[in-house]
């Protein structure tokens, strides 16, 4: 029998599956089975990290409006201030806070004491 030419459709997967791990180091962008294994890595640890990514920036909001607060010389704590927030419904949410208390800390203290009134 003769030997039989396979066929374009692997081929074309396979240089589909290069062009994603194009930028990877040695054989992790050269050879088929090790390009499969560090694609599936990849994209796990992209999916894991966006949840890694939002929960690292609320902790850094959060560490931000309570160290503006407790500057402000009274004994007022970062869950107090939140508590009054959702008392008065004030929707500010926790990002645009931070962004107040970087840029505007006098701002944030006029809502502090208004809200604690």
């Amino acid at each position: 029998m003769t030997r039989i030419r396979r066929g374009y459709i692997a081929r074309r997967r396979r240089t589909k599956i290069r062009l994603f791990v194009s930028s990877f180091r040695g054989a992790h962008s050269r050879l088929t089975r090790s390009i499969t294994q560090q694609k599936i890595r990849a994209l796990v640890s992209a999916h894991r990290d966006r949840d890694r990514q939002k929960r690292t920036f609320r902790r850094l909001w959060v560490t931000r409006i309570n160290a503006i607060i407790r500057e402000n010389k009274v004994s007022y704590s970062y869950s107090r201030f939140i508590n009054n927030l959702y008392k008065r419904q004030l929707l500010l949410n926790r990002k645009i806070l931070a962004q107040i208390a970087i840029l505007n800390r006098n701002c944030l203290y006029t809502i502090s004491n208004d809200i604690r009134k």
